[in-house]
């Protein structure tokens, strides 16, 4: 008797547990459900992501000498015909005393990749949504990560280079123009999209102390392995949160403007233009500033290290401040970049003159502040652009911006140090400030985008005829149930649904470049 009490006590108290995990379980479905707490966790999502990129980008620098010095002892101990093995291992094409235009193609490789993947990527995220090409960019950034744990060659690490930047032209496009999707309200957009720049540089403030602290302690896999782990998380949030693959909304979305036709519109490639011109001082000042940093202040090795620590407070500040303004004065969003490039420009020139660490720090926080001006200020002018000239879809905007940044960066590793070699330090950093301050004036091409509206097309068509699909029928119920309400409160559900804010913003793409002041 005693044991059939125990066991109905057991299984009574199974079956309460069932029913309470059950009960959890229906609670966490349905406040994901919530359109807010979706969106909040979708930029969560979105931040781990482009958090994790900017890790795996600079994580290697601190572990970079060890894998040189075991090249060089393997390469040492090659003789005879070990010897072209050895050189065919640690690189083919490149001899053994041309180690800093390896170390420059390997850092550049993810770059390059990314600015010839990019216009493929926005074309394919445009077409099938946002939630599917962010989850091919995360499963291909771990299998990345993956492999530069592996790596003993030069040859692994260029490929695992190589496939981070793959990831990456699917991962940064799709993330921010999902934030862009989401976030329809321009001053909520802003602040989402200052977020997500903070998370930029915060990833690559820390990776280079994460990255040689584990490697001293723990090895230097470890580093890779632990970045996998949070990857591999980030993508099991994004499948419970967005469920990419049970969703049916994105057959009725709307067709995105082309992304060649895009490129030549020229406010964005204003912006295109300026996104470029501001990350060049930083771009190519990273592969650089620390031997300049040896040769005329005899700079030690952490001093080295941490250059760019301070820089990371003013980028968050120049990041608060731009959304803030962008609240209250939405209508200089150009003078907020302007005022950026300005600032970048003078600082850049003012790098050779330093003779101190303590005098160093001012222009780079000076350049970062810059740059978190610019970008936070014209990231979401790209969006809005896309709203009220061509087709609210925003995956190939947010490529040619990511096409904008590699290219920079790109650039950075392989032609910078060629430029200190054959013109000098102080050469570079003027040119790349003059570059910038004579830019400034060209955003004042955009002084009048905020006085844009949409063309009436549209909305005309949709008035006049009936819902053709379940986009058209949505933008029909919310006009409907809004009346003459200028803009909208809310957020949206999956990527078919666009909000009020849409229906007065969306263009057909016949009619994408048909727009008019108000």
């Amino acid at each position: 008797m005693a044991t059939e009490g125990g066991a109905g006590l057991a299984k009574s108290a199974v079956e309460k547990l069932s029913y309470a995990m059950g009960e959890k379980t229906k609670q966490l479905g349905t406040a994901m459900q919530d359109v807010h707490r979706q969106r909040r966790l979708i930029l969560v999502i979105v931040c781990v992501a482009l958090f994790l990129d900017n890790m795996l980008y600079m994580v290697i620098v601190p572990i970079m000498p060890s894998y040189l010095t075991k090249w060089e002892a393997r390469e040492s101990n090659a003789s005879g015909a070990n010897a072209s093995w050895a050189k065919s291992v640690l690189g083919p094409g490149y001899p053994p005393e041309n180690e800093d235009i390896k170390i420059g193609l390997l850092f550049a490789s993810k770059a390059i990749l990314q600015l010839l993947v990019n216009p493929l990527s926005g074309t394919f995220i445009d077409r099938v949504g946002y939630d599917i090409p962010l989850l091919i960019g995360l499963t291909v950034m771990f299998l990345s990560t993956i492999i530069f744990a592996l790596a003993e060659n030069y040859a692994t690490l260029f490929a695992a280079r190589s496939l981070q930047g793959l990831g990456s032209a699917f991962a940064d496009t799709s993330g921010i123009a999902m934030i862009a999707d989401k976030y329809t309200e321009e001053s909520e957009r802003s602040r989402a999209l200052g977020i997500a720049l903070a998370f930029i540089s915060f990833g690559s403030l820390v990776a280079p102390p994460f990255g040689g602290i584990l490697h001293q302690f723990a090895g230097r896999r470890v580093p890779f392995l632990v970045l996998a782990c949070v990857c591999l998380l980030d993508c099991l949030l994004l499948l419970t949160v967005i469920k990419p693959f049970g969703s049916r909304a994105r057959e009725n979305m709307p067709v995105g403007t082309p992304i060649q036709r895009l490129m030549i519109d020229p406010y964005i490639a204003v912006v295109a233009g300026a996104l470029t011109t501001c990350n060049i001082p930083l771009a190519f000042l990273e592969p650089t500033i620390a031997t300049w940093m040896k040769k005329t202040m005899g700079a030690s090795e952490w001093e080295m290290g941490v250059t760019w620590l301070p820089a990371f407070f003013p980028h968050v500040l120049g990041v608060y401040i731009t959304v803030k303004l962008a609240a209250k004065y939405p209508h200089l969003q150009w003078f907020y970049g302007a005022l950026g490039m300005v600032i970048i420009g003078a600082s850049s020139c003012t790098v050779p003159a330093c003779r101190n660490f303590g005098q160093l720090i001012v222009p780079l926080c000076g350049i970062c502040f810059g740059i978190a001006l610019v970008d936070t200020a014209l990231l979401p002018t790209l969006a809005f652009l896309v709203d009220v000239r061509h087709v609210s879809v925003y995956g190939s905007v947010y490529a040619i911006a990511d096409i904008s940044y590699s290219l920079a960066y790109a650039l950075g590793p392989i032609v910078a140090s060629q430029i200190v070699h054959s013109l000098g330090f102080v050469q570079l950093n003027l040119g790349m400030g003059l570059a910038n301050v004579l830019y400034a004036p060209v955003l004042l091409f955009l002084k009048n985008v905020c006085q844009m509206k949409a063309s009436h097309s549209e909305r005309n068509i949709l008035l006049e005829e009936g819902p053709k699909g379940l986009y058209d029928t949505i933008k029909m119920e919310e006009r409907k149930g809004k009346g003459k309400t200028p803009h909208p409160t809310g957020g949206m559900q999956g990527n078919s649904v666009d909000s009020y804010h849409r229906d007065l913003t969306g263009a057909s793409e016949e009619d994408s470049s048909d727009y008019e002041y108000s």
